[in-house]
């Protein structure tokens, strides 16, 4: 190696192999550039405490783990897979000889799960840590846990670019002692600034104007950074057809769904006499070095996943990136001389953006975490050291899935189907729908949708077109077909895309044995196996709505119009975007309700409801059949409890109130005579509307027994159920105390209306009290009525409590009025010696 250029690393190489050698864990601060990645796994092959052991490198991306084994290889003369080695998901590339594994994040924790202690590896380094990988941050707590009760002798190197390193070496520390923390100045070369004077309102026409100017201005290869490769698609067709056919400019995309050939011409240095303009998610921030980039283009925007508890869905957004991230897209442009670094935001911006990125552990759906946990036997994240501990309720809400999966028991512990499901390497929901999917005969197809679902979709839309139809059947008859034929109007066929997902199928096969592959007749079972994966997302069409559903969970789902499952009476979505108030689907797949009460019998719940309708005002009693918030099957219930149906017809009397029940005329008067009497002695009872309610069980409970509507009451006669709260002796005293009616001089026997309770009134014709000379009483005289003395007309002429006082004066004034408009009538001057009468007319 002695013909290779010196790198920055190498002046701190002797203080990081004498830490190694001192202490168990180390922390490595060295920016982008300085050769971390490549020269320290090297630098520590012939350290005595290694003693012949392998190192293992945990590299956050496949696309760098490969780059960085295929150069230490090459340093040492040889190809992967003799000294140095990678492994990834299909892909491994170690022999006999490997002493360097360079390896991704999942695949660290299969090795923690099969072999906690670790045997035979004797370092682990952990690359690029600032990127705070969910995995990464798994992979570190469980390897310190190894370290502290397995391996003290293990070395753990935590290697950062941009990362604050005392919390990372507190972390790592014995005691009250942190891990030594090595510093590497690095070497970049100055690089101008350029920015906008606002951002722009759509950033891929900004981005190709500015790619234009850079190519006219800068020299250098390009670098363009991008949130995700819809955008890297739109960005390069916009630039073919601004630059032509100029064979000077290649165009590149570079993201970890290309080809590995893809990946690698955009890696390689442009051939002579021509330059390239590579278009990068933020893949092209780290560990990889792009040969000849002294410009960067920077949107200022990454795609990063954002998992809901409450909703316990994923959803990408597009954000504004932190400001360590876009120092270290800067920093490409300085690599090899000085360089320009565009930035598509205004200078003043600059102060506003988040210093880092958030780990992913904080945002990231944890029910892979959890069953990883749960595997290793670690029921409480707690029992760990993290950087940062996984939030409680996003994993309360893991560990719930996983019970429903079957991969957790009663108490917490993984289950043998647990174990089964964290030894493949796919999302617990998908594991547990191909395991299920097995002893069915579905195994081909369960594999050939766990890689449709673990991938980008295969079908995308035309730019500026409406999202491809939504069913999932479509997909995997693309698969069938190999990606040929012609995609669906307004959309394209990711060909590569299909490729991907037909090589990690049959790979998936290969692990568990299955023969049979995905055929024709296993497409429309693809509901079925989406309800094992996803059964909180079993959805019910509304109603007669088109294309709204309600979810198992109880949330809102909606499919966009055009799509061909608009009127599918059951649904299972497996991809939604999250939304608060209705979810938009983007994939499901058609469910039968026969299929539903077949597999899913375990998971019904016959449910009996008697409950109160305030819209029929009556009490229901149903059967129904439910999967969590869906209601399969409801059918009358004509053997409910009469118990039950009581309390609730009572509990529905509470909803509506005392003055909605059935009171008749006399049972009305009944409660106004009695709340006239409370009002004078407090012994009487409360008959008010909220003393009744709350007697409600004592008055009206035990008769209501075969009641079920607030109509019926009726029969449970009120008056009398009001007249049963009084002793015998109270019912004697209520006729005496406030009777119903009076019998008045002219013989008539008129109602008395109670509903003023400090005011009882008597409404009667002024001729029928000719001859009283008192006002009529009430309560042995405690009371006088208030007399409204009315015309023969029945109109009222005179308001009273004193009779006598009206005879004395006011009636003279009443009397010449009502002469004048009752000539026929008799007007006595005395209208106490006149007879009274209830006739209209005086006799001749």
């Amino acid at each position: 190696m002695s013909h290779v250029p010196r790198l920055p690393i190498d002046e701190v190489l002797p203080a990081l192999t004498g830490a190694l050698r001192e202490r168990a864990s180390v922390v490595l601060q060295a920016p982008p550039g300085a050769g971390k990645t490549t020269r320290v796994p090297l630098a520590l092959l012939d350290a005595p405490w290694l003693a012949g052991e392998r190192i293992v490198v945990l590299e956050p991306r496949r696309l760098a783990a490969r780059a960085a084994a295929r150069r230490m290889a090459e340093l040492l003369g040889e190809r992967p897979g003799e000294t140095v080695g990678y492994r990834m998901r299909r892909e491994s590339v170690v022999g006999a000889r490997t002493r360097i594994e360079v390896v991704t994040e999942g695949v660290l924790t299969r090795l923690l799960q099969h072999d906690p202690a670790l045997e035979g590896i004797g370092a682990l380094l952990f690359d690029e840590f600032h990127e705070r990988s969910l995995q990464a941050d798994l992979g570190l707590a469980l390897t310190l846990q190894t370290q502290a009760l397995l391996r003290p002798e293990l070395r753990v190197l935590v290697m950062s670019a941009t990362l604050d390193g005392a919390p990372i070496a507190a972390l790592l520390g014995d005691g009250d002692a942190p891990a030594p923390i090595v510093t590497s100045v690095g070497r970049a070369f100055p690089v101008e600034t350029r920015w906008r004077e606002q951002r722009p309102e759509r950033v891929e026409p900004a981005v190709v104007s500015t790619v234009v100017q850079a190519l006219d201005r800068d020299a250098g290869d390009v670098l363009v950074f991008l949130p995700g490769a819809a955008e890297i698609r739109r960005v390069d067709g916009a630039l073919r057809e601004r630059l032509g056919d100029a064979p000077a400019v290649r165009v590149l995309p570079l993201h970890g769904t290309l080809p590995q050939p893809a990946q690698d011409a955009a890696i390689r240095p442009a051939a002579p006499g021509t330059r390239k303009v590579v278009l990068a998610t933020a893949i092209a921030e780290t560990s990889l070095t792009i040969e000849g980039v002294r410009v960067v283009v920077d949107s200022g925007l990454s795609r990063v996943p954002r998992f809901s508890p409450r909703s316990g869905m994923t959803r990408l957004e597009t954000v504004r990136t932190s400001r360590a991230s876009a120092d270290q897209r800067r920093g490409r442009a300085g690599r090899l001389g000085p360089g320009v670094c565009y930035r598509l935001w205004p200078e003043h911006e600059e102060p506003h953006l988040a210093p880092f990125a958030t780990p992913e552990i904080l945002d990231a759906d944890l029910a892979p975490l959890a069953l990883d946990l749960a595997a290793a036997g670690v029921a409480d994240p707690a029992e760990l050291r993290w950087l940062d501990a996984p939030p409680a309720a996003s994993f309360a809400q893991a560990r719930e899935l996983l019970a429903q999966l079957g991969a957790l028991d009663d108490q917490g512990r993984v289950t043998p189907h647990g174990t089964r499901m964290a030894a493949l390497p796919m999302h617990p929901r998908l594991a547990h729908m191909v395991l299920a999917a097995v002893p069915l005969g579905l195994g081909g197809a369960a594999c050939a949708l766990a890689a449709l679902l673990s991938e980008r979709d295969v079908l995308r839309s035309d730019a500026g077109a409406p999202p491809p139809d939504a069913d999932v059947r479509l997909r995997l008859e693309l698969l069938l077909r190999e990606g040929a034929g012609a995609a669906p109007p307004g959309t394209w066929v990711d060909r590569d895309g299909v490729r991907r997902v037909r090589a990690d199928a049959a790979d998936w096969q290969r692990r568990l044995g299955i023969d049979e592959p995905l055929h024709g007749d296993q497409v429309d079972e693809a509901g079925l196996l989406l309800a094992f994966a996803y059964p909180d997302r079993i959805a019910q069409r509304r109603g007669g709505s088109t294309g709204r559903y309600l979810l198992r969970n109880g949330r809102g789902a909606a499919l966009g119009e055009g799509q061909s499952l608009l009127r599918a009476d059951y649904l299972v979505a497996a991809e939604l975007d999250g939304r608060d108030r209705e979810s938009r689907i983007f994939l499901a797949a058609p469910l039968a309700l026969e299929v539903i009460e077949r597999h899913l019998a375990d998971q019904l719940r016959d449910e009996q409801v008697i409950a109160w309708d305030d819209e029929a005002r009556a009490v229901v009693a149903l059967r129904r059949e439910r999967l969590g918030a869906i209601v399969l099957r409801e059918f009358a219930d004509r053997e409910a409890d009469r118990a039950a149906i009581a309390a609730a017809l009572l509990d529905g009397i509470r909803r509506v109130g005392i003055a909605a029940l059935p009171w008749s005329e006399g049972a009305r008067a009944l409660r106004q005579r009695l709340a006239f009497l409370r009002r004078l002695d407090a012994s009487w009872p409360d008959v008010s509307d909220e003393a009744l309610l709350a007697t409600l069980d004592d008055w009206l409970a035990p008769h209501v027994a075969g009641l079920r509507r607030l109509d019926e009451l009726s029969r449970a006669d009120l008056a009398e159920r009001l007249r049963a709260m009084l002793p015998w002796d109270r019912r004697q005293a209520l006729d005496e105390l406030a009777p119903t009616h009076l019998v008045v001089p002219s013989g008539s026997r008129l109602p008395i209306d109670y509903s003023d309770p400090a005011s009882p009134v008597l409404a009667v014709r002024l001729q029928e009290l000719f001859g009283l000379a008192e006002t009529p009483t009430l309560a042995r005289g405690r009371v006088p009525l208030t007399l409204h003395l009315l015309s023969p007309a029945h109109r009222p002429v005179q308001v009273t409590r004193d009779l006598a006082g009206f005879w004395r004066s006011s009636y003279f004034d009443v009397r010449r009025d009502l002469r004048g408009r009752y000539p026929k009538h008799h007007w006595p001057e005395d209208p106490l010696a006149a007879m009274p009468t209830s006739r209209a007319k005086r006799r001749e």
